[in-house]
């Protein structure tokens, strides 16, 4: 029997690469996503796609999508996400909560509810989509990145509590990733142009990149990967300090001899 997994928002974006790659791989894939449309349109020209419509912020939902699919998957990809960025001080109590409802407390309903049956059926793989903004803070990023950070320990907090089910869980921090949510700021030439300059390794991630550390966690080759956080930045959350110029006089080895 094929392996099975379920991608929450994929009906779009990372979400979508991440379900394709799958499909792909030899996976049956349940596409979860509250567009109905957008779930079944990737899920019909998949392989083996089901397509399964609910919000992630609904356990009644969540409970029904995978009755419909029937079997406990042996990996749940929680990439479902909504930003509402802007400075704090201006922030509505709204936009701060439905961020947080749905990047953290959605991903616990999802886990919650697959752990069950992950734990019935022997153990299986979850992986929870961060971000670097739960890393570094991100100026007018709204409750974006402390949800994100709080998803980061939950996902260390999961793997300890549930690693004795066999359930493994990791995360995946993308980077400056052209396409999923940020491609309206790289729609922008001149921010597209000066984010690529500042990343190390010369270029913006792709959703392809993303969908190969994702998919690498759930695999027989991630195994004995538990409770860790996997960066996919290119190395721009290590690079601060290459953004503060200093004196070229200070950049040799040991001092001057006398």
């Amino acid at each position: 029997m094929s392996e099975s997994i379920i991608v929450t928002g994929a009906g779009k974006g990372i979400g979508e690469s991440i379900a394709r790659r799958a499909g792909d791989a030899g996976y049956r894939v349940g596409v979860l996503d509250i567009d109905n449309d957008m779930a079944e349109r990737v899920a019909s020209s998949l392989p083996n796609g089901i397509a399964l419509h609910a919000s992630t912020t609904d356990p009644d939902q969540i409970e029904r999508a995978l009755d419909k699919f029937g079997e406990a998957p042996d990996s749940l990809v929680n990439n479902a996400g909504i930003v509402r960025f802007g400075p704090l001080i201006d922030l509505s109590i709204d936009d701060w909560r439905s961020t947080i409802d749905v990047n953290l407390t959605g991903v616990f309903i999802c886990s919650q509810a697959v752990a069950g049956r992950m734990r019935k059926n022997g153990g299986g793989s979850i992986v929870n989509m961060t971000s670097i903004a739960g890393i570094q803070p991100n100026v007018n990023g709204g409750s974006y990145g402390a949800a994100k950070a709080g998803l980061h320990l939950l996902t260390r907090q999961m793997s300890v509590e549930w690693g004795e089910y066999g359930i493994r869980v990791n995360s995946v921090a993308p980077g400056f990733i052209d396409g999923g949510m940020s491609a309206p700021i790289f729609a922008d030439s001149e921010i597209r142009s000066t984010r690529e300059e500042r990343v190390p390794s010369g270029r913006l991630g792709t959703v392809d990149d993303v969908a190969s550390a994702v998919l690498f966690l759930c695999s027989e080759e991630g195994s004995y990967i538990n409770g860790n956080q996997l960066v996919v930045d290119g190395s721009v959350t290590n690079s601060l300090m290459a953004s503060f110029p200093r004196p070229k006089s200070v950049d040799s080895v040991g001092g001057k001899e006398s």
